[in-house]
């Protein structure tokens, strides 16, 4: 009798695991990895966290029930223990690892990575990079390699308040059919807070990151389980009951799929209940490879997805780090498919060293015996593996300490605080312009002159190498110019050029965002007829999203579009190929080619390789200038 109860107590606890979670989690992490590496051709890749939400939520909540039913009780202490064995050893290698290599190669990035660090560990990270304005969305000026721990930070908030909300619902409750509703009901909250705090046309990064308007795609996980245990589904069920699962099963699949591919995250839909129902979808697929009598557990299990199943956590752990440090130093613009392939080895390469030699050892470390093992590695042999890695892990966490001590908050380095100061200083003019543009012929003598380095007058022919017939016919031409950073880089030189200039200029702004823009020019009458664009550093741009822009400005209006330097950002010749397309399409939309011209001067940009200097922005106003005045 007793090696009965032992041999189903041994069932039970290996019954959990459900192979086909590891296809799952495969295809969610793919579509995460793909969505920043290819971000123009998996547009909903994002979607796969919430698919791990609900894989995790469904897991957690399942774990707690065959808990419950093998003992009688939940140990909420040793849950706690078995979460941070899972999942803290390999976050604290990355963040040591990470920190190390800031320190060390790329300390531009050392600014904030106390705050960083800290939040990681404490998994309050979101609610970090909320109170600091980081922003998820902006693909140039925020990103950072501990970007993606939001979604770590969201699930560990869960595990720590789920087990002690699961033991009241039970004792409490008890009826599984009321829990659930309840538990669905909770996830509705938190989807219409979602819904209303999401603002159209803005930042979404606030509800992106919040624990309180996404949570609801591990509360629907969870409550799957209170109606769907693994451990209560019977494998024989009829043969008809077995293609309605499959059918099911097919039909959820391929519409995440066709999310993962389609549902950009700027669509309004996505945050007005797209993502729940994206989330709903998880759900079915879950529920239906959770079920022995269907064939999807079956048909997702293979050694592929066995192997990146259980690699998942540590591929989406170490996706950033790779991908931020070998976009600094590579030029990723050109050959965009090698870099991409360079970039996934890496992050399978870093993951598979950190399972074996990190988290699959201290899955099995027993904890009580930290002090022994530590001291048995000192004492070790000079020569021994176990000697030369304690030395090797020391030198790496004392340089990620020091660096994590000496990093500032707040702060930029001497190139990063010139660029910004620019930019605010020409902000500030720009905004001027927009309220201003009949002052323009006001002193002949400014618009005529200008100062040079050594403080000598000189004209503006002179400081931007144009005729004298070009600068009259630039006093006279009305300008509205959009644009993102690049062009605020480089807006005073263009107001002195051109003094009737209206300048809308944003940081991080992207070509998406400015059909909205304008239109509020046209209404404010401030759309001349002689438009220039600089968009495309931020993010790809379409075709269509370019289409949206020319319904408002119209075919009469001469349209001026600035390709895009940014060689570091994989989307630039993509963005480059479609601004050149456009021209072809459009009669009145002519190219200013600034990539060509400015490719082989590194000189005129700051560290950034982007936005042009005092040096570069006399030579993107002479460009822009020149074309602009040709048919003039």
């Amino acid at each position: 009798m007793k090696l009965e109860k032992k041999n189903m107590k041994k069932r039970l606890k290996h019954s959990r695991y459900i192979n086909g979670f590891d296809g799952i989690r495969s295809l969610a992490v793919i579509g995460v990895i793909l969505y920043h590496l290819m971000p123009t051709r998996m547009r909903g890749g994002y979607l796969g966290v919430p698919v791990f939400f609900v894989v995790s939520g469904y897991l957690i909540t399942d774990l707690l029930f065959q808990e419950l039913k093998q003992t009688g009780r939940i140990d909420i202490k040793q849950f706690y223990y078995r979460r941070m064995k899972r999942l803290y050893p390999a976050l604290v290698a990355m963040l040591i690892g990470s920190s190390a290599y800031i320190t060390l190669f790329q300390r531009n990035l050392l600014n904030d990575l106390k705050g960083n660090v800290i939040s990681s560990l404490l998994y309050v990270n979101n609610w970090w990079q909320i109170n600091h304005g980081m922003s998820y969305f902006d693909r140039f000026s925020s990103e950072s390699p501990f970007t993606h721990i939001w979604s770590l930070a969201v699930e560990s908030q869960n595990y720590l308040i789920w087990p002690i909300v699961f033991v009241l619902l039970i004792k409490l409750v008890k009826n599984r059919g009321k829990i659930f509703l309840g538990v669905i009901g909770a996830a509705l909250v938190s989807m219409i807070l979602m819904a209303v705090l999401y603002t159209p046309g803005q930042d979404p990064t606030r509800v992106y990151y919040g624990t309180d308007t996404r949570l609801f795609s591990i509360l629907l996980g969870s409550a799957l389980a209170f109606v769907w245990p693994s451990t209560r589904l019977k494998e024989e069920i009829p043969a008809q009951a077995k293609r309605i699962l499959n059918g099911i099963g097919f039909v959820s699949l391929l519409l995440l799929i066709l999310s993962l591919f389609f549902l950009r995250d700027d669509l309004t839909f996505v945050y007005y209940g797209g993502m729940f129902l994206v989330s709903l979808l998880s759900v079915v697929l879950v529920a239906i490879t959770a079920h022995p009598g269907a064939s999807w557990n079956r048909w997702l299990t293979n050694p592929v997805f066995d192997w990146i199943g259980k690699r998942s956590y540590g591929i989406y752990l170490y996706q950033f780090p790779v991908m931020i440090f070998y976009e600094a130093k590579i030029n990723v613009a050109n050959h965009t498919l090698l870099h991409t392939i360079m970039e996934i080895i890496l992050i399978l390469f870093v993951t598979e060293l950190s399972y074996r030699f990190v988290e699959a050892p201290l899955r099995r470390f027993d904890y009580g015996k930290t002090f022994s093992s530590l001291k048995e590695s000192f004492w070790a042999p000079i020569r021994s593996r176990r000697k030369i890695g304690f030395i090797l892990t020391g030198i790496v966490t004392l340089i990620a300490v020091v660096g994590i001590i000496i990093a500032p908050s707040g702060q930029v380095d001497a190139n990063q605080q010139a660029l910004q100061k620019q930019i605010e200083q020409n902000k500030k003019a720009a905004e001027k312009t927009e309220t201003s543009t009949t002052e323009s012929a006001t002193d002949s003598s400014a618009s005529e002159q200008s100062t040079a380095s050594s403080d000598k007058p000189v004209t503006l022919a002179e400081k931007y190498n144009l005729s004298q017939r070009e600068v009259t016919k630039a006093k006279k031409l009305k300008v509205t110019a959009v644009g993102d950073s690049v062009l605020l880089a480089g807006s005073q030189g263009l107001t002195e050029i051109f003094p009737k200039m209206v300048i809308d200029g944003e940081v991080g702004r992207q070509l998406k965002d400015s059909p909205a823009v304008f239109q509020s020019l046209k209404d404010k009458k401030e759309l001349n007829d002689t438009i220039l664009l600089n968009l495309g550093t931020n993010g790809p741009i379409t075709e269509d999203e370019f289409a949206q822009i020319m319904s408002i400005v119209g075919e009469k209006r001469k349209v001026f579009v600035i390709n895009t330097h940014v060689p570091t950002r994989r989307w630039q010749n993509d963005v480059n190929a479609t601004l050149e397309a456009v021209t072809k399409d459009y009669k009145n939309v002519h190219l200013i080619d600034w990539y060509n011209y400015s490719t082989a001067h590194t000189d005129w940009f700051y560290d950034d390789q982007v936005h042009p200097n005092e040096v570069g922005s006399v030579y993107y106003c002479h460009l822009i200038a020149t074309e602009m005045l040709k048919g003039e």
